[in-house]
């Protein structure tokens, strides 16, 4: 079996636009599909794939580690965000193809199963950026919560640290926190809230929005510093007493070395379509459980990326809960064909031949490219400076 073609395909989603990889054989009708949506790099990513392909044509790909090696190695210059983003793409399709070689599904290739069924939470407001970025009213937030929770979900995300300058005033502690009261007590006790900072804050804010809060029991706080500063993470996990998340800016297995080696966070949340792949992120699961890290991937992306996770879920013993954002658009699963199902805020265990999922071309062409919203006009501060966001 030998790899003949690969091709990308780009659907515009509103927020994002989504990457699909098909990576095609020269066994008649057997192709796989991966994907590599990166924000605001839509060219680059599809650009680094075509650059990648001469590399894999005439490769077995079911040589999985083989390809890896050789994408990520022989390209010489260590890859970015973007390089890494397209190796994943690439890689996953290997998987589908492998898997359905075999018929098989992915997971059982990637060691079998480890739990019946894989816990999901969502964002609010599905695809609508202001909605899940930038909502700081309390009444539309709970408005939100209460329609995230009706649809069986157990879990939710909520973005509403204020975009802040290394030292903000006490107006802005205060609001964060009753913001937090005020959506716990919407929601209950049985309901784990996920507060992501989104890297806008310095160690110093962030220590204390998170102190401000300890009292509501956030499931865990996400990105709470932007993710160059390893030291700066750990400065804030030590002056806490809530589990700390990270993860999702950061590619390959080396990058996360760092996270492990100061024991920086609680739970690590690598996403599938960046960080290169299935077979990366479970090396880098099975590092993080040596820690006693959990791994709660980061997946606001397309839906072939929601079946890789489940894949990933299902055969990862430290896997704590997983990210989807399935009310991005209302036509999401009309650009594809697959039988995956959720109920009360689960996916169910998937017995199709590889990753079980498969794009609808027709479908797909309706949403061509388009280029997304910045965030630049919203993430400033009061002078104008450019914040993070």
């Amino acid at each position: 079996m030998k790899i003949t073609d690969v091709k990308t395909i780009v659907v515009n989603a509103e927020m994002r636009n989504w990457i699909f990889v098909k990576v095609v054989t020269d066994q008649a009708g057997l192709f796989g599909w991966g994907e590599a949506s990166l924000e605001w790099k839509t060219r680059a990513v599809a650009g680094a794939i075509e650059d990648f392909t001469p590399m894999l044509i005439g490769e077995d790909p079911r040589n999985i580690e083989h390809i890896y090696q050789k994408l990520y190695r022989h390209s010489f210059f260590r890859m970015g965000v973007i390089g890494m983003s397209a190796i994943s793409g690439l890689e996953q399709a290997c998987w589908d193809i492998f898997g359905k070689s075999l018929g098989l599904p992915v997971y059982r290739l990637l060691g079998g199963e480890v739990r019946d069924k894989v816990r999901m939470y969502t964002h609010l407001g599905g695809g609508d950026m202001k909605s899940v970025y930038q909502t700081f009213d309390p009444q539309p937030l709970i408005d939100l919560a209460h329609e995230v929770v009706s649809r069986g979900y157990t879990a939710l995300k909520v973005v509403f640290v204020p975009y802040s300058e290394p030292l903000m005033g006490r107006q802005y502690v205060n609001h964060f926190s009753k913001m937090f009261e005020k959506l716990r007590i919407a929601v209950g006790d049985n309901i784990d809230i996920m507060i992501d900072f989104h890297g806008r804050t310095s160690p110093a804010m962030a220590i204390q929005y998170i102190h401000s809060i300890e009292e509501f029991s956030p499931y865990f706080c996400e990105e709470p510093v932007p993710p160059e500063n390893i030291p700066a993470l750990r400065q804030v996990r030590e002056a806490v007493r809530v589990p700390i998340a990270t993860g999702e800016r950061l590619v390959s297995r080396y990058q996360f070395r760092e996270l492990y080696e100061q024991q920086a966070c609680h739970i690590i949340q690598p996403d599938l379509c960046h960080c290169g792949g299935l077979s990366e992120a479970k090396k880098i699961a099975a590092a993080a459980e040596t820690y006693y890290m959990g791994v709660a991937p980061h997946n606001p992306l397309g839906p072939i990326a929601n079946a890789v996770a489940l894949h990933f879920a299902l055969s990862t013993p430290n896997f704590l809960i997983q990210e989807d954002m399935l009310s991005d658009v209302p036509w999401r699963w009309d650009v594809v064909k697959h039988g995956l199902k959720m109920e009360n805020g689960y996916w169910s265990k998937t017995e199709s031949p590889g990753l079980g999922i498969e794009v609808d071309e027709i479908e797909a062409a309706k949403h061509p490219f388009k280029q997304e919203t910045f965030a630049t006009a919203v993430a400033r501060a009061a002078d104008g400076a450019i914040l993070d966001w």
